[in-house]
């Protein structure tokens, strides 16, 4: 196994519009599309986590509609920064439904937001984010353990 530096735990949210439609941003650290994502603070629950990060990167406010997995495989969560640190993420994805809020780049941490068709998904998407989406499309009602 390569050199992992840290362990973190995630959460990812999937959005889907109307047209069912993704939600996506284009990070600003790595400079690829990803489904919007971060780290759980100290003292918050995944669910709290999943909400701000949500509310901070795309400015909507969102309500949790179910729990799609939890992602810990290191082939695809074991992820390398640009600054040379490599993070072995425990992420904990979920469904949601905007409540709220006018879509905008809300933070430094988002070059661009935006909805995109399950069928035509930008090429330079993050490594394992195909994945949670599928999973998330499958319309299954136990939550994935990977």
């Amino acid at each position: 196994m390569k050199r992992i530096d840290e362990l973190k735990a995630g959460v990812a949210v999937i959005i889907l519009n109307g047209e069912k439609q993704v939600l996506l941003q284009k990070r600003a650290d790595v400079k690829l599309w990803g489904i919007p994502s971060g780290h759980i603070e100290i003292g918050e629950t995944v669910s709290e986590a999943a909400i701000r990060e949500v509310k901070e990167e795309t400015n909507l406010d969102i309500k949790i509609k179910k729990l799609i997995g939890v992602y810990s495989e290191p082939n695809s969560q074991v992820f390398a920064y640009p600054n040379g640190k490599v993070v072995h993420f425990i992420t904990t994805c979920f469904l949601a439904e905007i409540t709220g809020g006018e879509l905008r780049r809300n933070s430094d941490e988002s070059l661009e937001i935006k909805f995109f068709s399950p069928d035509n998904l930008p090429q330079d998407l993050l490594k394992m984010h195909p994945r949670w989406l599928k999973d998330a499309l499958s319309n299954r009602e136990m939550a994935f353990i990977r």
